[in-house]
């Protein structure tokens, strides 16, 4: 019998060695490599040129029906989602321990049984008396889904093809799961490959939309090989803190639908709630004017979510150096802001600790964001509150330009329904009956209004 190869898969990113190693080679994480089988020297010299049979071959130009989708009976998952399920659909849901992720599912599998649809929930990591308990506490207790505890892939396609397939299969979570074709312990990267592949093989033959839950890493993403994420059609994350009472559904990936929209939700006795106005999550009472406190109208997709940047320095008297501490903002582009403030307004943080949080725990990467955390850094440190009812967007160039932003428009006339009478814009973007714009070029004209300065 031909001798396997030996080879050390990395768990974090799944690239091989011929040999163990401390550390991977390509992600730099440590005592990751671990040995799998691999080819045999007959199976490598022999091709596959020949044997198959004939792949049929269509034109670009050729008709096409769109996909059904089945609503899950959440607004704000069907947005993520692009629509809905789509039938044979692969979905990879991940998320923080206790974030909601088997809650969400647990509500939208409750949603399709309701309706006459079959829904298959197999729980690789609680008993069926477990998910059985926490749907009744949700009040889902009535709902005809058909529960089952099981981590062998086996078993579970040998049961769910013995009937028609389900509508909806959801599998919690593809850690837990293993194959016998592949040696190896659950949760390794050749086991996740292996179930994965098996179960997207079903959905695609039976036409079952598939929901897959993902542990995550402690940096928040996706454990396992990012090869899963490769082999599923959409990649769904939960964000936010298990601390605070809204969560953030965000697609990263989506073959039938855009990346650009968000779900928003509500963490409640009854679960997960809808929230269809996000703004209102974000933004505290401004009854009071605060220093340090500005407005920024983000945009999710075509969401506006209007949301409060706060900002607070301290001066030092000792001479120690200044600490910079950011929730929920990029700390490299804070240095950035900093360093035009300093070099183009005049104004010196050298001596001062800047701490810099968006509230709630939204996270922004949104360059238009750089003219409200600089109106915040600057009403900190001069101790000035710019007036309660004004919003800010605009992004700061090295130059102290003060550049163009996508769809401000949109975003002002979100800031209107919500009372916002003035805008602090860059001047490509025009008010409107609602709300009033202020034309700033460089963010040196912004500063010199804020202190008065003439």
């Amino acid at each position: 019998m031909a001798k396997a190869k030996r080879r050390y898969v990395c768990q974090a990113c799944g690239s091989e060695a011929t040999r163990w190693q401390g550390q991977c080679a390509d992600c730099g994480e440590w005592n990751s490599l671990v040995e799998e089988a691999g080819a045999t020297v007959f199976e490598m010299k022999h091709h596959l040129r020949s044997g198959g049979r004939d792949v049929v071959l269509s034109g670009l130009n050729s008709d096409i029906k769109l996909p059904e989708r089945a609503s899950t009976g959440i607004a704000e998952f069907d947005r993520a989602l692009g629509g809905g399920l789509v039938p044979g659909s692969a979905t990879l849901l991940g998320g923080d321990p206790g974030i909601g992720k088997s809650t969400l599912l647990l509500q939208t599998a409750a949603n399709l049984a309701r309706r006459g649809l079959s829904v298959a929930y197999i729980s690789g990591e609680e008993a069926v008396d477990q998910v059985r308990l926490r749907a009744r506490r949700l009040g889902l207790g009535d709902a005809p889904v058909q529960l089952a505890a099981a981590t062998s892939v086996r078993d579970i396609l040998t049961t769910l093809g013995q009937g028609e397939p389900p509508a909806l299969l959801i599998i919690d979570s593809i850690q837990t799961m293993h194959s016998d074709l592949i040696e190896g312990a659950p949760g390794t990267v050749s086991q996740v490959r292996a179930s994965s592949q098996e179960l997207i093989r079903f959905a695609k033959d039976r036409g079952s939309a598939l929901m897959l839950v993902g542990h995550v890493t402690k940096d928040g993403s996706i454990a396992g090989p990012r090869v899963l994420e490769h082999m599923v059609d959409t990649v769904l994350a939960f964000e936010g803190e298990r601390s605070h009472q809204y969560r953030i559904l965000r697609a990263n990936k989506n073959r039938f639908g855009g990346t650009d929209e968000i779900g928003v939700f509500a963490m409640a006795e009854e679960g997960l709630t809808e929230v269809g106005n996000p703004s209102a999550l974000f933004l505290t009472d401004r009854a009071e004017q605060v220093t340090g406190a500005t407005v920024f109208p983000a945009l999710e997709g075509t969401r506006p979510v209007l949301i409060e940047i706060q900002a607070l320095t301290v001066r030092l008297s000792s001479g120690a150096t200044p600490r910079r501490a950011v929730v929920g903002w990029d700390s490299g582009r804070l240095a950035m802001i900093l360093a035009v403030l300093e070099s183009r307004c005049g104004l010196s943080f050298s001596t001062a600790e800047v701490y810099l949080n968006i509230a709630g725990g939204y996270k922004i990467s949104d360059p238009a964001a750089d003219l409200a955390v600089a109106a915040a850094l600057v009403s900190a440190l001069a101790e000035k509150p710019l007036p309660s009812d004004s919003v800010l967007l605009g992004e700061v160039a090295l130059s102290g330009e003060i550049r163009p932003v996508a769809h401000g428009n949109l975003r002002l006339k979100e800031a209107a329904k919500l009372g916002f009478t003035s805008a602090y814009v860059p001047p490509s973007v025009k008010g409107n009956k609602d709300i009033s714009v202020r034309e700033f070029r460089t963010l040196a004209n912004l500063v010199d209004h804020m202190l008065a300065r003439g």
